[in-house]
């Protein structure tokens, strides 16, 4: 089995569209042993809450791809396509709900809102405390992009060029990215966005010198969407990426571990990888 980038502690995971129920076929019975053995699904323990019976509802904040995006009024993307996958595993159909990113945890938190958050969460120790992360499902690195005009910030001298009074740095607030941008370039001022989107758009009308995000999110975004720009830094922080899931349901993070561990082991999560990244 390849080991993409997905890691095997118990930490966190993603979201997407409901899949359809199977219907019982008409005609005759016929005998067991004619019948296709299909594998078993992951049972959703009774004990588990969710918001909806016989729905899993995912917060998510559709501005960070590859992991979830609005694309023609669709949210896709890696962590949509994994829970739908999830979901149809635990045998519950899926509900996306769009939220801010740094409001996700607090709602998580309050109940109400959504059973799991879902919107490329690193699993971190003060996040951890607040709330339970489920298996990871996907790691990556944190990345630093400027514009093609921006001549004074290259690879070779970022590090210290970033770290300058002057210098503006966009970053999505509550990210491990703007935690990371605070604390190793103190002489640069950080300015938080409330989502990826707007990091990049800052940076591109002059009003951000750069954006610092996750490695995966800048490929895309400059692939897509900003050609004039490039990446100037690289930092292997190694983060690992789950879902979020209230401390008052245990239960259900233990059916989505089951669920995540079932999809890392028949390589559902490998494809999945291969088509987003």
């Amino acid at each position: 089995m390849k080991m993409k980038k997905w890691g095997v502690l118990a930490v966190s995971a993603a979201m997407v569209a409901a899949l359809g129920l199977f219907g019982c076929s008409g005609g005759d019975a016929k005998p067991a042993e004619d019948k296709k053995a299909e594998e078993p699904k992951t049972e959703a323990p009774a004990e588990m809450t969710l918001m909806k019976e016989g729905t899993l509802t995912i917060l998510s904040s559709p501005d960070y791809p590859p992991f979830e995006n609005l694309e023609n009024g669709e949210i896709v993307g890696y962590e949509v396509d994994l829970f739908n996958a999830i979901a149809d595993e635990m045998g519950l159909k899926l509900e996306i709900q769009p939220l801010q990113f740094d409001g996700i945890i607090p709602a998580i938190q309050a109940g109400g809102q959504g059973d799991v958050g879902v919107s490329g969460f690193s699993v971190d120790p003060e996040r951890a405390q607040q709330i339970d992360f489920t298996e990871t499902f996907y790691i990556d690195d944190q990345a630093v992009a400027v514009m093609n005009s921006n001549t004074e910030i290259t690879s070779d001298n970022a590090a210290q060029a970033l770290n300058q009074e002057g210098v503006i740095i966009a970053v999505q607030s509550g990210t491990t990215g703007e935690a990371y941008v605070q604390e190793n370039f103190p002489n640069a001022t950080v300015q938080p966005y409330g989502n990826g989107t707007d990091c990049f758009a800052a940076m591109q009308s002059g009003q951000a010198t750069a954006v610092c995000t996750n490695l995966a999110v800048v490929k895309r975004m400059l692939a897509d969407a900003y050609p004039d720009a490039h990446m100037v830094l690289e930092i292997a922080t190694g983060e690992e990426y789950a879902a979020v899931v209230s401390k008052d349901n245990p239960e259900l993070t233990k059916a989505l571990d089951a669920a995540i561990k079932k999809l890392q082991e028949n390589g559902t999560i490998d494809q999945l990888q291969d088509k987003w990244f």
